[in-house]
């Protein structure tokens, strides 16, 4: 069997299973040509994603009373983070925020070599354990926000200040196109040290997150570089942004009916 990208690996892994009833690491090894460490991740990945259940040496199907639909990215997030991972070298060192749109920016650095990624959330953390290319892997450690699904506090910036980073990918809940991002949660000194130890600060979101009104500043645009979003940001509020010295960048809008 010819080798085929991780995405398509797992799908097929996923239609073996569900045909045959059990599969084993070792005869997915031979079958896509791989090693059985890749295997052990991509069956990883798919029972984090509620997809099947991993057995000593194998996988058995999810039973279908446990199985659950899950929520990842939406399309125009996806094209974002496709958007954001074009400015993304082989070799640098990056950020990546907690987030569902910078979320969907871990498949794709699959296509890069000798990252350093550092985040603040187990979930992203589990996502870039899972790549094929292996990153490095950097967690900031500190104190667990239930609200952000996230690590925050002063430990988490003491850490982040030990570093120097080439990137930051962050979201955010809103803009303000006076002031700069804006988010529901009240805890944003850490992205601000985030932003402090980038030379670049990539924002990826929405165009409809513009017409929030969010009460927390969290970063100003003198801390923000590009602004990743769809082309539903009206021309007007792009010039708003670009004269503040943000590059703007946009991508085409996909709608979901």
């Amino acid at each position: 069997m010819i080798k085929r990208n991780t995405q398509q690996r797992r799908r097929a892994i996923v239609e073996q299973l569900n045909h045959s009833g059990e599969v084993s690491v070792e005869q997915l090894a031979q079958a896509f040509e791989t090693s059985e460490v890749t295997i052990r991740k991509d069956l990883a990945a798919l029972e984090n994603d509620g997809l099947l259940l991993r057995r000593y040496g194998g996988a058995v199907p999810l039973p279908q009373e446990l199985a659950v639909p899950l929520r990842g990215p939406s399309v125009n997030q996806l094209a974002i983070a496709h958007k954001a991972a074009e400015l993304i070298r082989d070799h640098n060192r990056i950020i990546i925020d907690c987030g569902s749109t910078t979320l969907g920016l871990i498949p794709e650095l699959n296509e890069k070599r000798g990252l350093v990624v550092m985040t603040n959330s187990l979930q992203l953390a589990n996502a870039i354990h899972e790549l094929e290319n292996e990153p490095t892997l950097l967690m900031t450690g500190g104190t667990w926000d239930p609200h952000s699904e996230s690590f925050q506090g002063q430990m988490a910036e003491q850490v982040l200040r030990s570093y120097n980073f080439d990137q930051l990918f962050i979201g955010a809940d809103g803009i303000d196109l006076n002031r700069g991002t804006t988010t529901f949660n009240e805890l944003t000194n850490l992205s601000k040290v985030m932003a402090e130890v980038s030379q670049q600060v990539v924002v990826m979101l929405e165009s409809d997150k513009l017409q929030r009104r969010i009460p927390n500043l969290e970063l100003p645009w003198e801390q923000i570089s590009t602004v990743i979003t769809d082309e539903r940001l009206s021309s007007q509020a792009a010039d708003i942004i670009r004269g503040h010295g943000i590059e703007v960048l946009l991508v085409p809008y996909q709608s979901s009916n």
